[in-house]
């Protein structure tokens, strides 16, 4: 199992971009608001959460990969 190391703020981060691409999806399905602003919100979060989340992972992968060159040097 691999595992990675992440600061509290940058999780905080992750798990708000899941929840605005969580919502975006929900509005695209709900039939609470008329379609047209339910769609323009929905996909808007949708995008905005997809899109920031591409930095985070970045962030994340390439701090792993720092760590298990450090611990390989150690070796």
């Amino acid at each position: 199992m691999r595992q990675a190391r992440v600061s509290l703020p940058v999780l905080g981060l992750v798990a708000a971009t899941r929840g605005m691409i969580g919502l975006g999806i929900g509005l695209l399905l709900a039939d609470r608001l008329d379609a047209d602003r339910r769609r323009t919100v929905g996909a808007s979060l949708l995008v905005v959460g997809a899109l920031s989340t591409i930095p985070l992972a970045v962030r994340v992968f390439r701090r792993r990969r720092v760590r298990q060159r450090s611990a390989a040097a150690v070796e």
